[in-house]
């Protein structure tokens, strides 16, 4: 039967009917039709049609194959994009059905495929959580709160002793007040500098609750601190695996970070949704922007969001141009949990 309706096949079927139609024109000409009191212009329009005929069957077949490969193209778009569940329907009288089940096979191994590597990345990245990074977190908070019980008070004394000095100087009233306001406004901006170091060095955890509700909390707070225009959409339909939303809060926060350090932004987007087949994370700012040649693939901390989401056999990708802002796009395999019961059956 595959071989019965196989491309080949199909083509020569329809080069038979284009024949035979052809042949059956012809017929009826040569019967019905005197030639001898036809001019021509009607044996030439005659011929036109007998041409048209053909052309019509092959834009048929050509249409028909065409939608098919284009079917086969968009699945492997969506393939392409991290939608490893879709399907293409298989017609055992379609001369595609080889190409389609082959298809259909290969998606069914790269989706088995990248959840096991999930599966395995998120086992990791716990163990990791419980290790290296418990480690890291510690020495986080230790630097803030050395950083907050010395520098930043010692950047409040400097604001308190600027602010005292118009009452003692008195000789030059005119350049001593420029300089005054200077170090009023140097040392105000050096404090606010401080605190969003130590509010980026003291760990931001999630402490039992979900992604959403620690990014509710944490995001305003964080575009307060830095003078940002904050938007933030979350959308999950399901609840996120606890590793899953540790990889990315932590992929939330070098991102923010990296705006916060390089993009010279005023305003920023957050985006999570869950799109059933997959989660996708944006960070959306309207910053300076960068041109991708003049940055290397480990800057801007790329490397280490690019790393966490392909330990969940996701990846990660930035669209980026010089004075068009910048776009972090993250998206991770989304998986149902299926019981060892039902996977039995």
């Amino acid at each position: 039967m595959r071989r019965l309706w196989s491309m080949k096949w199909q083509l020569m079927l329809y080069f038979l009917a284009s024949s035979l139609l052809t042949l059956g024109v012809l017929g009826f000409a040569q019967l019905y039709i005197p030639w001898e009191t036809v001019n021509d212009t009607w044996k030439l329009m005659f011929g036109l049609l007998t041409v048209l005929i053909g052309q019509a069957v092959g834009f048929i077949a050509a249409r028909s194959f065409q939608r098919k490969v284009d079917v086969l193209h968009m699945a492997m778009l969506q393939l392409a994009q991290g939608n490893l569940k879709d399907r293409l329907p298989v017609d055992p009288m379609d001369s595609f059905r080889p190409v389609y089940e082959a298809f259909n096979k290969m998606a069914g191994s790269l989706e088995e495929r990248t959840h096991l590597l999930q599966e395995m990345g998120e086992e990791r990245a716990y163990m990791e959580r419980s290790s290296v990074e418990t480690a890291v977190v510690e020495e986080r908070r230790r630097l803030a709160r050395d950083l907050h019980d010395t520098v930043s008070q010692e950047l409040f004394a400097i604001h308190m002793s600027a602010s005292s000095l118009p009452k003692v100087i008195g000789h030059n009233p005119d350049v001593a007040g420029q300089l005054m306001e200077q170090l009023i406004q140097m040392s105000h901006h050096a404090q606010k500098q401080m605190r969003g170091l130590i509010s980026q060095l003291r760990p931001i955890e999630l402490d039992g609750s979900t992604l959403e509700e620690a990014l509710e909390k944490w995001f305003p707070e964080y575009c307060r601190a830095h003078e940002l225009r904050g938007s933030l959409d979350v959308e999950t339909q399901q609840p996120i695996s606890e590793t899953i939303e540790h990889q990315l809060f932590l992929i939330i926060q070098e991102g923010m970070a990296n705006i916060v350090k390089h993009a010279s932004a005023s305003r920023i987007e957050l985006k999570l949704h869950d799109s059933g087949r997959q989660y996708v994370l944006q960070l959306i700012d309207d910053g300076k922007g960068f041109e991708r040649s003049a940055i290397s693939s480990a800057s801007h901390g790329l490397s280490t969001m690019r790393e966490r989401a392909q330990k969940l056999g996701g990846e990660a990708e930035v669209i980026s141009g010089a004075g068009t802002g910048t776009t972090v796009r993250v998206r991770i395999p989304k998986f149902t949990k299926v019981a060892k019961g039902d996977a039995a059956e």
